[in-house]
């Protein structure tokens, strides 16, 4: 199913990615060394619950997962990069952490993920790779526009990442979103310009580039749910929840609150 929503429902969605935003902002903010990983999903909860939203996650049982997730959020710590179920692990100096996050509000879902270094130690090597997600990200939000297709967001999003000298893996990628979280059409992290869905005003895009430092390849850990890289090595994963506008695209879960 392909969505396209109406002026009214857009007003919400940017309410929802308001919403994302926000929460991963304070969690960051609250993500320091000592950290538990299930203090981050219990804020996550209450945060979600105050605002009158609704967890994406909690009750997602997706094929690929050993469902229902059972939690609020994603948390993936160092070589976990996807569907990282929050455990009783505490953050140490140096980690390399991803939140991502999707609520439903008003009825409409918005999907957002970060990744950043807990504590003083920054490893130069995980801050460019959470830099090449990053760029890769904005490659693919600036070639979203009205009449451009998914390939173009595709090998923009690819190329970044490929001159930034990582393996990209093809099995999980960005997605349509709307009244559900994962919707038609898929956006792979590599593809071939003029290729696929055409884009139009109203369509709602979660882009998600994410690499693994060595590897294209990933393991399922016992949990059933948290995929980490083949060879232990570390990731990074950004994403945003874009609306594809008359003029391009409006990134819709950018934070509002101030620092």
């Amino acid at each position: 199913m392909i969505e396209i929503l109406s002026r009214t429902e857009l007003g919400r969605a940017k309410e929802a990615g308001a919403l994302v935003a926000n929460i991963l902002h304070t969690l960051k903010g609250r993500a320091v060394v000592g950290t538990n990983l299930l203090d981050i999903d219990r804020w996550a909860k209450s945060m979600i619950l105050e605002a009158g939203a609704v967890s994406c996650y909690v009750d997602y049982a997706p094929s690929f997962g050993r469902g229902p997730f059972g939690h609020y959020i994603c948390t993936g710590v160092n070589d976990a990069v996807l569907h990282g179920l929050p455990t009783d692990y505490k953050l140490a100096d140096g980690d390399l952490l991803t939140l991502d996050l999707a609520v439903l509000k008003d009825g409409i879902a918005a999907d957002s993920a970060i990744s950043f270094i807990v504590g003083e130690s920054k490893p130069v090597e995980s801050v460019a790779m959470i830099e090449a997600t990053e760029r890769a990200l904005r490659a693919g939000i600036a070639a979203a526009r009205p009449g451009a297709r998914i390939g173009d967001l595709s090998y923009a999003i690819g190329s970044v990442l490929s001159e930034a000298g990582y393996p990209v893996n093809t099995e999980f990628g960005g997605h349509g979103i709307g009244s559900t979280m994962h919707q038609e059409p898929h956006v792979p992290n590599v593809g071939r310009p003029g290729r696929g869905y055409k884009l139009r005003p109203g369509l709602l895009l979660a882009l998600e580039p994410w690499v693994m430092a060595d590897t294209a390849q990933l393991v399922t850990d016992a949990d059933g749910w948290t995929l980490r890289s083949a060879t232990g090595c570390r990731t990074a994963h950004s994403e945003h929840t874009i609306a594809i506008t008359d003029d391009g695209a409006e990134i819709l879960t950018l934070p509002t609150l101030v620092s």
